[in-house]
């Protein structure tokens, strides 16, 4: 079977390990009809998708155990021991906690959630539970892959990729038989913190009185995420106690010139969009998401323009 090599880091080694292309590109379904598990503990409750995952869940009256680093410092001794204590063996596990690219892409961060992962896989070996979600990013992929399925071959190109497909090892090498790996795309809605480039930033510049400035032309093709659509989703897999590799994607690439427009025209007057000098090379990436369509037939994207509508909506108006 042919297979791609990878490079694994952990705290501790550093390994190069053969994956074959087709691993975990099937995601299977303990339940064929969703039921709520009798509880879920949010590891990361605290953070954008993390918050919105746990009101989610509450509102389809799902137990939630919501852990943040006020209760449980990850990266500190004896952390899993504590860990391990909270957790029962009926619980489904999400993994969310991570230092972003915002807070810094260098060894310090790595090692940081390296640390993080280290210390929740070591809690699942304590105390084994039902389920095991880890939120990963379409990150392990490299850029040069401009077209994506859950076969493409995880090769990241930078640390903040490598740190996401080494954790989804740990946990693979302690839960394989019951994790579920969803490697998220591009997200955007009210309360993200990260300012990426894309539609929250966009926001940013338009609420600061504009323009919205882009890259080149904005040429560059890219998935975005509808934050309530991606807790939909992970809420879809718990509930199904979902196993294997899944992107969470829309399959509908946009240039960020149409969506500075799309955001631009949200606001009276309309944000002007201006061009600034490009320093990198225009990349372009689309998700077949096939794999997603099969897995959840009934499922529907929020469409980007009533998407956009709805966060302009919340964070304008207050609605």
């Amino acid at each position: 079977m042919r297979g791609c090599w990878i490079a694994a880091y952990y705290p501790w080694q550093a390994s190069s390990i053969e994956l074959p292309t087709d691993v975990g590109t099937m995601l299977q379904h303990t339940h064929l009809q969703p039921v709520s598990p009798q509880r879920v503990v949010v590891v990361g409750a605290r953070g954008f998708v993390g918050a919105n995952l746990v009101q989610r869940l509450e509102s389809l009256d799902v137990p939630v155990l919501g852990l943040t680093s006020a209760d449980l410092d990850l990266a500190t001794e004896g952390a899993d021991e504590r860990l391990a204590r909270m957790l029962e063996p009926h619980d489904t596990v999400v993994m969310l906690a991570a230092l972003t690219p915002d807070k810094g892409r260098g060894l310090l961060t790595f090692m940081t959630n390296m640390a993080m992962s280290q210390t929740v896989c070591q809690a699942l070996e304590r105390q084994p539970v039902q389920h095991v979600v880890y939120i990963s990013s379409d990150a392990v992929y490299p850029m040069s892959k401009s077209h994506v399925t859950e076969q493409t071959c995880a090769e990241p190109d930078d640390l903040y990729g490598t740190m996401h497909r080494a954790r989804e090892m740990m946990f693979e090498s302690v839960t394989a038989t019951n994790l579920a790996v969803l490697r998220l795309t591009m997200i955007y809605g009210v309360g993200d913190t990260h300012n990426s480039y894309g539609a929250n930033r966009f926001r940013r510049m338009a609420l600061d009185g504009g323009p919205i400035t882009l890259f080149g032309g904005g040429e560059e093709k890219r998935d975005h995420l509808f934050i309530d659509d991606a807790v939909d989703l992970m809420t879809l897999v718990i509930r199904h106690g979902s196993t294997g590799v899944l992107n969470l994607a829309t399959g509908a690439a946009v240039t960020f010139d149409a969506l500075a427009h799309q955001v631009a025209a949200l606001f009276t007057p309309q944000t002007n969009v201006l061009h600034q000098e490009r320093n990198n090379p225009i990349t372009y990436r689309h998700f077949d998401v096939t794999t997603l369509r099969k897995a959840f037939p009934d499922f529907r994207f929020t469409p980007m323009k009533e998407a956009l509508r709805k966060v302009h909506e919340q964070d304008v108006k207050g609605t």
